[in-house]
């Protein structure tokens, strides 16, 4: 479920997704995701937008391996300042996301 927050943090994010077991920091672990991408989805997104400034944005991603249930969290700024191929896998794994949770 995406979830749009005026008022937490990334930090209660991160700490809520810990609590249920997403532990691994794919944003330094992101290798694992490269190698087996489709076997990945996005569980949880938490958008967040800054009060004064729609361009002071971050996602946290809580994220899991379909197969081996291994969960972990990934956090983001803009996407369009992430390097090419972790992009376009992170923006792959929103779609189908947001395509799951429309049907």
């Amino acid at each position: 479920m995406e979830t749009k927050h005026n008022y937490e943090t990334t930090d209660v994010a991160l700490a809520k997704l810990k609590e249920m077991g997403y532990a691994i920091d794919f944003n330094v672990e992101f290798e694992e995701i490269l190698r087996d991408a489709e076997n990945y989805q996005i569980d949880h997104l938490y958008r967040y937008e800054g009060a004064s400034n729609p361009d002071d944005e971050s996602t946290v991603y809580g994220i899991s391996n379909i197969n081996s249930g291994k969960k972990g969290v990934f956090v983001a700024g803009n996407l369009s300042l992430i390097e090419g191929k972790k992009r376009d896998i992170i923006l792959g794994l929103e779609m189908k996301y947001k395509n799951s949770v429309s049907s």
